[in-house]
């Protein structure tokens, strides 16, 4: 069964679509069905299925989840104890035990089946640039 790893380069927090990548990489395998598993392999980042015509959407959601847990240095967060690699270690690690690390899309006629407006995207939890392993595994 074909699989990969994608390497993805971020700048700090924020949605980095990489559908694209996904794409070739289930066009390549030559595979007119099955399941595209998508992993990724940090406890800080996440995977999202989002809409990918409207900026405004990823901007929206950058704010609700900076809202949602703020880093460890707002007053708010006190009780954390976790701040190991500074403020935003451990609100990262929530935010990705919120989401999800794990996405399996469908494939058919040799395409992934996303909706018209959707996009895989990485949501980087972290303030500094980091490089996010993203394994892709083609199952029948």
């Amino acid at each position: 069964m074909p699989q990969t790893i994608l390497t993805l380069a971020t700048r700090g927090q924020g949605l980095y679509e990489f559908t694209n990548q996904a794409e070739a990489f289930v066009d390549a395998a030559g595979q007119e069905e099955g399941l595209l598993t998508v992993f990724v392999r940090h406890t800080s980042c996440s995977l999202l299925i989002q809409e990918n015509a409207d900026p405004d959407v990823r901007s929206d959601l950058l704010s609700f989840f900076r809202r949602l847990v703020p880093p460890a240095s707002d007053p708010s967060m006190g009780w954390v104890v976790h701040r190991a690699e500074g403020p935003d270690d451990m609100p990262a690690h929530i935010k990705a035990a919120l989401t999800q690390v794990s996405i399996g899309i469908p494939v058919a006629r040799g395409r992934l089946m996303l909706g018209t407006w959707q996009g895989i995207y990485l949501f980087e939890h972290r303030d500094r640039p980091h490089r996010r392993e993203i394994v892709l595994h083609l199952g029948s």
